[in-house]
């Protein structure tokens, strides 16, 4: 990884930043459930995915199409331009729209909430940076501080306004330890995260094969607190196996050329500039 030297300004980055060399396939190898489980655990949020009416983007029906969906948003977001980043929020606002709750919710929700999607970006922000130290280490604060100001368009590539998006990552460590005690897992949503968990979206040979460890090391990744509202149990011994597991995935990662490492996300970003070339929906 490149050593960033200079310090960066409110609304801006170093001119020698690239943000590809921070880009990692494993980490969404290995956070990606994780991630969303946190997104979900708050409750407008995870209603608005259990009830949504856009059946096409379900990961449950469609996993293959809502897991290039959701790489395709993060390449976009991290690694697109501006007229990416807005043929993309387009095509989410479509479907967006659709979900909002009903009389019948048991919480209140909108997909265009602002509060709501800065939620999301933080448990993406939050995810990455743990999942990364894991495979890598602790990082350099000028690195750390380079990309935290790089990470505001995880939440502005949708609603989110720059202004929204916590000053620095001391202010960003406040607003998590504000709204992670918000969380919380009611028995309609943790069967959804059991689902999940146990790759019920896929056929039952590749369940067979590697549910019990996707189970294991998505358990490892969450916070406490969400752990043990799921009664997910997790032993100082599974830690230490999973931070060595990582560890050694970061060994042989950070040796490999920049362009696999930055697969699939490399991959989703070209899929969806040549799919707007072509015409054809970008979700």
């Amino acid at each position: 990884m490149t050593i960033l030297a200079r310090s960066r300004s409110r609304h801006s980055e170093p001119a020698d930043f690239d943000i590809r060399d921070y880009i990692d396939g494993a980490a969404a190898f290995y956070g990606a459930t994780a991630n969303v489980i946190m997104q979900l655990s708050l409750p407008p949020v995870g209603y608005g995915v259990a009830e949504s009416r856009v059946h096409s983007g379900s990961i449950m029906r469609h996993p293959v199409k809502r897991t290039r969906t959701t790489l395709t948003y993060l390449s976009v977001a991290l690694m697109g331009d501006d007229a990416d980043r807005a043929a993309f929020r387009t095509a989410v606002n479509g479907a967006h729209k659709y979900v909002r709750s009903t009389a019948e919710s048991p919480v209140q929700y909108n997909a265009f909430d602002k509060n709501l999607q800065l939620w999301v970006a933080a448990c993406l922000y939050w995810g990455s940076v743990d999942v990364m130290r894991r495979l890598y280490g602790p990082v350099p604060d000028d690195i750390a501080d380079t990309f935290y100001g790089y990470a505001h368009h995880l939440g502005t590539t949708l609603q989110v306004p720059r202004e929204m998006w916590p000053a620095d990552r001391a202010a960003f460590d406040a607003y998590w330890a504000e709204n992670l005690p918000r969380t919380s897992i009611d028995p309609t949503i943790k069967a959804y995260f059991d689902r999940l968990l146990d790759l019920k979206m896929v056929s039952p040979p590749i369940r067979l094969l590697f549910a019990r460890f996707h189970r294991w090391f998505t358990t490892g990744l969450l916070p406490a607190r969400l752990r043990a509202e799921m009664d997910l149990t997790w032993t100082e011994r599974d830690e230490r196996r999973l931070n060595r597991l990582m560890r050694t995935t970061g060994m042989v990662s950070e040796r490999m050329p920049r362009v696999i490492r930055n697969f699939p996300f490399n991959a989703t970003l070209a899929d969806m500039r040549r799919r707007q070339r072509r015409g054809k929906p970008l979700i």
